[in-house]
């Protein structure tokens, strides 16, 4: 088991909800470490970890389903507080023999909760207060050892607590924001019932995450690949405070950047933080590997066979390197199937989690790997990384080949960052940067639209602006950008970029639309 950066770790069982990651990131909000864990996790696997707590996420199916995720029947050996959400309630009710049924009355949406005894997991709660539900199935029957600590209309069990044992049990879901309340029944778990003592504090990961570095890396050299986005960033700043000119980044400008992206980069880490850093000019054979491709798998597999290439070719001139480092995130290794326990479920392949480190033969360093994005930018402002660069939007690691539709020329790329960097001047003008997830243009090169600009006739490209906000970049809304700065943005780019006569405003959500067009 990989060494965990915190020594109160609560450890969440999943049984496959949407909201199983949220409930990890409301218990570090809280303050307190959190790993998922598969939820067949053997008793021996889940004490190995030490933990203050467990928690059992909720899921979709129902604990009589052919197939239905269990947990180790000696789950209750373990001897810490255990907190069941939904279907992790009655998983656990019915480990404790009580009967679980199909409810009468499906309870799907905010419900009406009665507190019947506030005296430790749902101290200071209201006595009615609204809950978000979720579930066809609800406990029917507890026994003498389980005593009711709440009601809906329609569930009468809908939080209870084992008369002698530390467990308790939810049947809606406190780690949503329907749930007004329920941070605080979380922190009543952690403090109250767990004994908790919110010292899961970023400076101490920090001070961790550089020892482990220190000793793990000795007398060696690590190579990081920099993007200039904001993960491979922080590892950057990480490794520089740990090994200092032991690290050398690697920054591979494919002819593919926003505009002066290169420069951005080498003053903030050749400059700022003095780190030896390699710039790698690849842009003219992308852009011939490009040429005529107007599929877009076709360009990603082409863009990243020669990345790895022109990778490796960079890393070969560095002497004494035994190590690569990455910006995976904690969403990565869970999505990926590589989770603590090996047994996460493969959602989909991140390129962060494998390829590259087996194409090189180097070892792996992931300094950030029990962090979630947000708890990644947190760390970037504790390491002094520029406020601008901390809190960047997302850029496709293709970059602007996926950005204009149809064939990739310098010309087209040129339009696009002249349009780009008018997208993001006036978004940044009108305070409105921090307040969206992700904003940038798009160049629609297969599609070309009449204009009159003066006396005469064009015809030009059109281009698109596309701007969502979101919590997790896995379902987003388009964002209410106001009217006027949309029309500026317009205007401006118009007017500006020679090779554009026509603005459209993106109003997807995803789903069904992604966030970005390729």
């Amino acid at each position: 088991m990989t060494q965990l950066p915190h020594n109160e770790v609560i450890c969440v069982l999943d049984f496959g909800s949407q909201y199983a990651q949220l409930i990890a990131r409301r218990v570090r909000e809280a303050g307190a470490f959190s790993v998922l864990v598969r939820p067949d996790i053997s008793l021996e696997e889940l004490a190995a970890y030490k933990p203050k707590g467990v928690i059992l996420s909720g899921g979709p199916s129902s604990v009589y389903d052919d197939g239905a995720p269990r947990c180790d029947e000696r789950l209750f050996e373990i001897g810490v507080p255990i907190l069941g959400i939904c279907y992790g309630m009655q998983i656990a009710c019915q480990l404790l023999d009580c009967e679980i049924k199909p409810a009468h009355s499906r309870e799907y949406g905010r419900a009406q909760l009665e507190v019947a005894d506030d005296s430790d997991l749902l101290k200071g709660i209201p006595e009615n207060t609204t809950v978000w539900m979720s579930h066809g199935d609800q406990v029917a029957a507890v026994h003498n050892e389980l005593i009711p600590l709440a009601s809906t209309s329609t569930c009468p069990f809908a939080a209870v607590r084992h008369a002698e044992r530390p467990f308790y049990g939810v049947q809606f879901h406190p780690e949503v924001t329907h749930t007004p309340h329920g941070i605080d029944i979380l922190h009543n778990f952690l403090y109250s019932v767990c004994g908790c003592t919110d010292t899961w504090r970023m400076s101490d990961f920090m001070e961790m995450q550089v020892t482990r570095v220190r000793e793990l890396v000795g007398d060696d050299h690590v190579i990081c690949g920099l993007s200039g986005g904001v993960d491979s960033s922080v590892v950057a700043a990480l490794l520089a405070r740990a090994i200092g000119k032991q690290l050398t980044c690697i920054f591979v400008d494919n002819g593919l950047l926003r505009k002066n992206e290169q420069q951005l980069v080498e003053t903030t880490f050749r400059d700022h933080f003095d780190i030896d850093l390699r710039v790698v000019d690849a842009a003219a054979d992308f852009l011939a590997d490009l040429k005529d491709i107007t599929d877009p798998q076709e360009k990603r597999t082409r863009i990243g066979h020669r990345f790895i290439e022109v990778f490796k070719q960079a890393a070969t001139d560095i002497p004494n390197a035994k190590y690569l480092a990455q910006g995976t995130l904690y969403p990565d290794v869970i999505e990926s199937g590589h989770g603590y326990s090996g047994a996460a479920a493969n959602i989909k392949l991140h390129h962060n989690v494998g390829g590259l480190p087996e194409q090189l033969g180097f070892d792996l360093i992931e300094p950030l790997r029990d962090l979630f994005k947000d708890e990644v930018r947190r760390l970037g402002e504790v390491l002094g990384l520029p406020e601008n660069l901390v809190w960047r939007h997302p850029f496709p690691g293709p970059g602007l080949a996926v950005r204009v539709t149809g064939e990739i020329t310098e010309e087209r790329l040129r339009i696009l960052r002249d349009a780009d960097e008018i997208v993001l001047e006036e978004l940044t003008a009108n305070h409105l940067y921090r307040s969206t997830s992700q904003v940038f243009a798009v160049l629609l090169a297969g599609v070309q639209s009449v204009g009159v600009m003066g006396d005469g006739r064009t015809y030009e490209y059109v281009a698109a602006i596309r701007a969502v906000e979101t919590q997790d970049f896995m379902t987003a809304d388009w964002a209410r950008i106001p009217y006027d700065v949309l029309a500026t943005m317009s205007s401006r780019i118009i007017n500006e970029v020679r090779g554009i006569n026509r603005v459209v405003y993106d109003i997807s959500s995803k789903p069904p639309a992604t966030i970005e067009w390729e």
